[in-house]
């Protein structure tokens, strides 16, 4: 279905007076604040009230003037260009920025202009409704700020949960450094945006933040796990949910750690979701995860080694582990010399 703007609605309604007698829109017309003039060859038909105070004229003053009298000069060719196209029905033509010239001649207004044409006082026309793009340029500012804002919280929020973690349990503290560093270097390596490479980076340096719910002799026991202790642990994804799942954050925080231990096949946990359920951050969670537990020494066992960690992954690859993203792992160490690595800096704010 066709999106209708509140913008095009009052495009269509201004359309609609003018098509009717004078006496019958022209209060409407002149009573609405966007600038709207009507040109034919260039020349000015009519103009209200918003489009004539924008530059400092009464509408009078407007009528039968060219339209390049009021427009910088770099735009002229640009609006006269457009106008023809548009004339001729070319909708792609409908819309563009331009700046207007108030009447000292000196002071611009930037604006944003949407073409129509119409009949108007026996023949085809093109109606501009001009906006002044100074507001908008505020808002867009002032979203910008916001979201500067909301970025730097949602950093601190991570940087606290991340020293939680560190304090309680060192050795999960570490794990999710090094995963957080593999799964960046995935990342790039395939070529992800940086917008979603940030979230990797988030929610992979506190993808086992829900281990704080496990008991502390349990993470730390120096013997194999028994099934019930196994269980446990199996909770900190859906615990790590539960977590950050009112965490407001442009990016999918909660769900790329609830879903980090999924598998491809669905033989993973805790929602044995599979294929395209799992989110690309996840995958490359999963598999980074994976590396660096089996590569790197465990308290309940001996390191099995980084060439038994990607003997796993190439063995699994489009099986267990999303097919790319265990290519792009696999030649990260194997061409790249990529290794796994320690960095406090992860923490920090930047």
């Amino acid at each position: 279905m066709k999106k209708i703007t509140p913008e095009k609605v009052e495009q269509e309604n201004t359309e609609d007076v003018l098509s009717a007698p004078e006496e019958k829109y022209k209060g409407l017309v002149q009573s609405i604040q966007d600038g709207i003039f009507i040109i034919r060859d260039g020349n000015i038909l009519y103009a209200n009230e918003g489009f004539a105070k924008v530059m400092d004229y009464n509408a009078q003053e407007l009528i039968g003037r060219d339209i390049k009298d009021f427009i910088a000069p770099e735009y002229q060719v640009l609006v006269t260009d457009h106008h023809a196209l548009r004339i001729k029905g070319n909708p792609a033509h409908s819309e563009y920025d331009f700046s207007l010239v108030k009447k000292d001649g000196v002071t611009r207004v930037d604006a944003i202009i949407n073409l129509t044409v119409i009949d108007y006082a026996g023949g085809s026309a093109v109606m501009g409704v001009s906006k002044d793009t100074a507001e908008r340029r505020k808002a867009e500012e002032k979203l910008h700020e916001l979201l500067k804002n909301l970025s730097q919280s949602i950093k601190t929020t991570i940087q606290v949960l991340g020293m939680a973690s560190e304090v309680r349990d060192p050795y999960t503290a570490v794990h999710q450094k090094r995963v957080s560093n593999l799964a960046l270097a995935i990342a790039k390596e395939k070529g992800l945006p940086a917008d979603k490479i940030e979230g990797i980076r988030m929610a992979s340096s506190i993808h086992d933040i829900g281990k704080i719910s496990v008991p502390s002799d349990v993470l730390s026991k120096p013997t194999p796990l028994n099934n019930i202790e196994i269980s446990m642990i199996k909770e900190h994804s859906h615990d790590g949910y539960e977590m950050l799942k009112h965490v407001y954050s442009p990016w999918p925080l909660a769900e790329i750690v609830h879903q980090h231990h999924e598998r491809m096949n669905g033989t993973g946990y805790p929602r044995n979701l599979k294929g395209d359920e799992i989110l690309m951050e996840a995958r490359i969670l999963a598999v980074a995860d994976v590396v660096e537990a089996m590569a790197t020494h465990r308290p309940y066992r001996a390191a099995l080694g980084l060439d038994a960690a990607l003997q796993e992954i190439e063995k699994n690859r489009g099986i267990l582990y999303d097919n790319g993203v265990a290519n792009a792992c696999l030649k990260l160490f194997r061409e790249k010399g990529y290794q796994l690595t320690y960095q406090y800096e992860l923490f920090r704010l930047h």
